[in-house]
């Protein structure tokens, strides 16, 4: 139904899907799967909550929505164009906190070496990798220059024409 619709991509295991649907790292790989072989390219939505990053497991907790989002699928060929991965770290969206970008992209990093360790470096420098963390204009410019970061994943300031633009000016 969403192919007949023109829809290319679709966001899987978003915190909001995860925390109000009861989604967890089993559902959301059968979701990577059937979107994969549907023709769809899937955004793999990994990320901690604040009690998370505060009691030292976030980073294993990531590790682990990666694994076990890709579990199963063999990133070769288009697969590996395909996937995408973004890091929303929940404490993050819209409790004025943030994430700044070295933190943002020392975990893409990890994100990356732990896809190396799966696939293969050639895999893990293919896959892009997203930042979703409350997305804005005054931050963009410098998250986009980080090394592991290959854009965001804009929620609430793609809704505001002008936001967006300079979402989009801050990247250039």
């Amino acid at each position: 139904m969403l192919t007949a619709c023109g829809v290319s991509h679709v966001i899987i295991g978003h915190s909001e899907r995860r925390e109000y649907f009861g989604e967890n790292d089993v559902t959301v790989n059968l979701k990577v799967k059937m979107a994969l072989q549907s023709g769809l390219n899937p955004i793999l939505c990994v990320g901690e909550s604040l009690s998370e990053r505060e009691s030292g497991t976030f980073e294993a907790k990531i590790l682990s929505q990666v694994e076990l989002g890709l579990s199963g699928i063999q990133l070769v060929g288009s697969y590996t164009d395909r996937v995408i991965i973004a890091y929303e770290p929940i404490w993050a969206i819209g409790t004025g906190k943030t994430c700044d970008e070295q933190e943002a992209d020392r975990i893409l990093g990890l994100i990356r070496h732990k896809l190396a360790q799966l696939h293969s470096e050639d895999v893990a420098h293919k896959v892009r990798l997203l930042y979703g963390g409350s997305v804005k204009p005054e931050t963009m410019g410098a998250q986009i220059a980080m090394p592991h970061l290959d854009g965001g994943l804009v929620g609430g300031a793609s809704l505001k024409p002008d936001s967006f633009a300079a979402l989009v000016r801050a990247c250039r």
